[in-house]
């Protein structure tokens, strides 16, 4: 088994939170009630004296316990977190069936990356006792100023007035001058489309077209009536267009229109009579 391997059941790996002040008197309560069981203390910078009393307890560190590899325990207990979560994994690949946290408010940022590496949440036990209490941030208070009265608008120059213009009308036999409209001629304007400038009056000439007496492909064609060639080695009736050779016969000459005859009509409704008089 590796050494970040672990596995501790879910309802037996708990975080208990307290304050800091309070963590050697709740790690002497769970060595009382675990007494029956071999611990590990595993710290981080801290050292622990007050445990000389407890057979059944190791205190360590983590660079003691990379050490020593040998070392394993029923129930480890975490007394601080360490700063990588990688550490707190080789510490629990340690114990067989429990592992415990002291966690205080300051620690909880550390705990987050050990939850992302095993995958799960941990469950949090609050012993009686050792609560711990959040601090509420009150939002600040800005205090309200009321704004100053609005100043009255006082000029620079109080005897100012400005300068007023005059307003002098055009005289009364003022007119204005009209432009009479004059429509150019279609000679004067000649085969000019609109947006092209030209200097010259003159009309425009049309560019040559070669192909313009060419017939096009889009023009009708004449039809040209189709004439009897005679029979071929089977007797097969030839012409020089297309034949048409549903309407006519083998000698070339038409056939004759032959009206259709409607069928005849039954009425469904008048057999059924017929059949329930019979």
């Amino acid at each position: 088994m590796s050494s970040t391997a672990t596995t501790l059941k879910r309802h037996n790996h708990r975080v208990h939170p307290c304050k800091p002040e309070q963590k050697q008197e709740l790690l002497h309560l769970l060595l009382h009630k675990n007494s029956d069981k071999t611990i590990l203390v595993v710290t981080s910078d801290v050292t622990i004296d007050t445990l000389k009393d407890f057979k059944n307890v190791t205190v360590v560190s983590d660079e003691d316990l990379e050490k020593s590899s040998d070392l394993t325990c029923e129930l480890m207990i975490s007394y601080n977190l360490p700063q990588k979560a990688i550490l707190y994994m080789a510490r629990i690949a340690r114990s067989s069936e429990h592992a415990l946290i002291l966690l205080s408010l300051e620690e909880e940022t550390l705990l987050y990356p050990i939850e992302t590496l095993l995958g799960r949440t941990l469950l949090q036990e609050t012993i009686k006792g050792f609560e711990t209490i959040i601090p509420k941030v009150e939002p600040l208070k800005k205090e309200y100023k009321p704004k100053d009265d609005k100043k009255e608008y006082k000029p620079k120059n109080p005897n100012f007035k400005g300068e007023k213009k005059e307003y002098k009308p055009k005289s009364a036999d003022f007119k204005g001058e009209k432009k009479e409209y004059k429509s150019k001629s279609t000679e004067e304007r000649g085969d000019k489309k609109y947006g092209e400038k030209r200097d010259d009056k003159r009309p425009a000439k049309k560019p040559y077209n070669k192909d313009a007496d060419k017939p096009k492909s889009w023009d009708k064609k004449e039809a040209k009536g189709s004439k009897y060639l005679g029979k071929d080695e089977n007797g097969k009736a030839l012409f020089s267009g297309k034949s048409g050779e549903r309407n006519h016969r083998h000698d070339g000459t038409p056939k004759e229109y032959v009206p259709k005859v409607p069928g005849r009509k039954i009425h469904i409704k008048s057999l059924e009579k017929a059949e329930d008089s019979k």
